[in-house]
């Protein structure tokens, strides 16, 4: 089965075919493995005890650039986007490369960090400003976010929600078609549309398309549970516990940027 998570969509839904796997070795090389000492291993497996250990590393040093892009961004607004550039091309690379690269995923956890934190601040700022007064919706973004992962992670635990192939044929058409229209909306956004908001600031309309963000990304959690699954089930190496980890992150980053834009718009409207 297919993950469509794009970051675990080559080694965890197929892991049988992965460019890792290596080729059946040769007489000579059996011989050598025979002569050799018993009892030894080529390869440690990843196990779900080095997704959990990698993942709480990696949200460890995304919080501690968290902290710091909500202090910068009152100094040097700018630098917050030139952080979520650098994050994004840190991200593609991540994805694309053929074997996981800890050092660049934990470049990516600090950048993003950076960026989460500067926008959290500037949305904060934001809805202060509509209200006169604080609201908390990082917070509340931030539990929203927890709960979430943990409601889904129950479901998918239960067996009450799988990603079953119909499953994933309803989440590939709902993401490319959500993708289509937040694209659109971006270029609406630029020229005004909704109050800067694109489709997202008008009326019901921009609550709907809110919500369902925030439930395609929570949804999407259940495709990298299950692709992670699969994956220590196939036996992949250790290392790959650090891409697992980066496909998690970049579901619960997404997911938390729906809630907080949700929580801002819902704010700003009363």
């Amino acid at each position: 089965m297919d993950s469509r998570n794009p970051v675990l969509n080559r080694e965890f839904s197929a892991p049988q075919l992965a460019t890792f796997h290596e080729p059946p070795p040769t007489a000579a090389q059996l011989q050598e493995m025979y002569d050799g000492p018993t009892g030894t291993s080529t390869t440690t497996r990843m196990t779900l005890d080095d997704v959990v250990v990698r993942s709480g590393v990696l949200f460890v040093v995304l919080v501690a650039g968290a902290f710091a892009g909500w202090q910068l961004v009152e100094r040097a607004a700018w630098v917050v986007w030139v952080c979520a550039i650098i994050a994004f091309g840190l991200a593609l690379a991540a994805t694309f490369t053929r074997e996981a690269k800890p050092a660049l995923i934990l470049l990516y956890a600090v950048f993003e960090g950076l960026f989460l934190g500067g926008i959290s601040r500037w949305y904060d700022v934001y809805v202060a400003a509509v209200k006169g007064t604080q609201t908390g919706i990082v917070m509340q973004a931030i539990i929203g976010t927890l709960v979430a992962f943990g409601v889904m992670l129950a479901l998918y635990s239960s067996g009450r929600l799988r990603a079953t192939p119909r499953f994933q044929k309803i989440m590939l058409i709902a993401l490319f078609s959500y993708g289509g229209i937040a694209l659109v909306s971006l270029i609406g956004a630029i020229f005004g549309l909704g109050g800067g908001w694109g489709f997202y600031g008008v009326g019901t309309l921009g609550l709907a398309l809110c919500v369902v963000g925030v439930a395609l990304a929570a949804f999407t959690l259940v495709l990298d549970f299950d692709a992670i699954q699969k994956g220590v089930e196939a036996g992949l190496p250790e290392r790959e516990s650090w891409r697992a980890a980066f496909g998690l992150m970049v579901t619960l980053v997404w997911l938390y940027l729906e809630l907080l834009r949700f929580l801002a718009i819902l704010n700003s409207r009363n």
